[in-house]
């Protein structure tokens, strides 16, 4: 499909008031774009805290209400994301991670992706409307509700991605895109307009913090998903793009080994 999907973390959606900025970013990328497929992290830090609680009740919580529980927090960003786009006039509709078609392994609270069957995505394309897609869940082959482990939902965007033939996965961030250091310590930190799978991989794992998950860019690179890196914020005129030129796919769509 003629498609792009757009990621927003958990930062860019931690109030009502950041909800309706993307909501406006969404919109204007309508402009330039037929069909768009969002997916959104859990709003803040409502991971962190639903786990808290869990740890309050049980000591050792049992991993699949774990899952359960902390699934949750996507399911509300999906929703709300929804709400802010249909009251500025957009259609639009949130789908869970299986709703969605993410079907995962059995594990639970770390389970790898092994297949996406994207029917009701593409349907709702085809109807005009943005689709909003909690990541960092799926479920199982025995049709559990799993979630993906840290990070999981940047691996859900480019295993969507892959499954629709998304032309590239852009990830909002409150940087400009990849730089060879933290720009917010580092005045002399140099930024990189275009890198390819191995060189973002390096610099992103040599980091404290994660800019992008190793596994979603494993994941890319095996299916030559072009990735970009852009700030959320306003006016902002400098992109990362992620890319391999030289890459030749076969064709087959290959997802996380278990």
């Amino acid at each position: 499909m003629n498609a792009i999907v757009l990621k927003f973390g958990g930062a860019s959606l931690s109030t009502p008031k950041k909800m309706l900025k993307v909501a406006d970013i969404i919109i204007e990328r309508k402009k330039e774009l037929k069909n768009i497929v969002v997916i959104v992290s859990a709003m803040g830090d409502t991971t962190d805290k639903l786990l808290k609680l869990a740890r309050k009740i049980h000591t050792d919580p049992p991993k699949r209400e774990q899952d359960m529980l902390i699934s949750v927090g996507e399911r509300i960003s999906m929703s709300l994301l929804s709400m802010a786009l249909q009251k500025k006039g957009i259609n639009s509709i949130s789908f869970t991670g299986s709703q969605s078609g993410i079907i995962t392994c059995d594990n639970h609270f770390d389970a790898k992706i092994i297949d996406v069957k994207p029917f009701r995505i593409i349907d709702e394309l085809k109807n005009n409307k943005i689709v909003i897609v909690a990541g960092f869940q799926g479920i199982s082959q025995k049709k559990e509700i799993t979630t993906l482990g840290r990070g999981g939902s940047d691996t859900s965007a480019v295993a969507i991605a892959s499954a629709i033939e998304a032309e590239s996965v852009d990830f909002y961030k409150d940087v400009m895109g990849i730089y060879n250091k933290d720009p917010k310590e580092n005045k002399d930190a140099v930024f990189f307009n275009k890198l390819n799978y191995d060189e973002s991989l390096k610099i992103i794992t040599s980091s404290k913090h994660f800019l992008l998950h190793p596994r979603a860019l494993e994941l890319a690179k095996q299916n030559n998903i072009k990735l970009i890196i852009r700030s959320f914020k306003k006016n902002a005129k400098k992109f990362t793009s992620i890319e391999n030129d030289a890459f030749k796919k076969d064709g087959k769509i290959v997802y996380e080994k278990v």
